[in-house]
């Protein structure tokens, strides 16, 4: 297939990129700056320096593409993403950003859109499992990833396939985990929830394989992501890679005035993604998370401290 990719540069795309390639495809990444052109370029894959505003550039970029895949996010890393202010262009990018795809997208004649979501809009289910069908929890923070999946949804029909991934937790070499990685090392907490919660985490070379999956899936939201793991036993993996014997949990008052933006990150979330493999036959490589997930961020960690 030709792919068009938004957000190529960014922590999905360039997981996703590369996968897409070594599938054989041909990609086009849009590129707002001459730095990341020279990146998709580096990968082998084409740009188009453009923008998510640019209307008509959208829709020249995706003439003669068999899906669009946007992966468009601006997800603030660190203590900045305590301030309700510095979430505003990622909102931005999950409402009016997938609206503006979605409109190029059909005024092009693309037959298939790919969306990132995130599997955090699910209510909290305990030791339950979390399916498709279970029951959301919309806040002010969830609102705009549910927004973007609405605009996907109203793009598919009979001659058009839209498709929501619901991504886990990403961990690997992200600024994410990176961070996460340093304050460990530092000694402060990183656990959010109960330690007995259920967190839903993929690796992040993982991502980019589903991307190649979700371009067989019929129209649906699916759920994607490894096996899902005790919130404590994801820290004690991040213990373990920083090399330190234990590390401690946020207290729930430090997360109450951290804000909503927090709040779902606590939820506990048994997440099952069988139906992602039915459908397309895709499994993770990284099926249950340890400590080796996070060997190459450990080792830019490393470097930079």
């Amino acid at each position: 297939m030709r792919v068009a990719v938004t957000g190529a540069t960014g922590v999905i795309g360039r997981s996703a990129v590369p996968a897409l390639l070594a599938a054989g495809h041909e990609v086009v990444g849009l590129a707002r700056t001459d730095e990341k052109a020279a990146l998709l370029h580096s990968l082998g894959a084409a740009s188009v320096q453009t923008s998510l505003t640019d209307h008509d550039g959208l829709v020249a970029m995706f003439a003669g593409a068999d899906a669009v895949c946007n992966f468009a996010t601006h997800v603030p890393v660190g203590f900045s993403a305590l301030w309700p202010s510095s979430w505003r262009t990622n909102d931005r990018l999950r409402t009016e950003g997938v609206r503006r795809v979605v409109a190029a997208a059909r005024a092009a004649g693309v037959r298939r859109i790919v969306q990132e979501s995130v599997s955090f809009l699910y209510a909290a289910h305990g030791d339950d499992w979390i399916t498709e069908e279970s029951p959301l929890a919309i806040t002010r923070a969830t609102e705009p990833a549910a927004v973007g999946e609405s605009h996907v949804q109203d793009y598919a029909g009979a001659s058009r396939t839209g498709v929501v991934l619901r991504f886990g937790t990403i961990i690997g070499d992200d600024p994410l985990t990176r961070f996460q990685l340093k304050a460990t090392r530092q000694g402060r907490p990183i656990g959010l929830g109960a330690p007995d919660g259920w967190a839903h985490v993929v690796q992040s070379e993982d991502v980019g394989t589903a991307v190649v999956a979700a371009l067989v899936a019929p129209t649906g939201v699916y759920n994607v992501g490894a096996e899902p793991v005790r919130r404590v036993d994801l820290v004690a993996g991040f213990a373990e890679a920083a090399g330190r014997e234990s590390i401690d949990f946020m207290s729930p008052t430090l997360v109450r005035l951290a804000g909503s933006r927090l709040e779902p990150l606590t939820r506990s979330l048994r997440v099952c993604s069988e139906s992602f493999t039915a459908s397309t036959g895709w499994s993770p490589e990284r099926p249950k998370f340890d400590a080796t997930w996070l060997a190459a961020a450990s080792t830019v960690t490393k470097r930079a401290s």
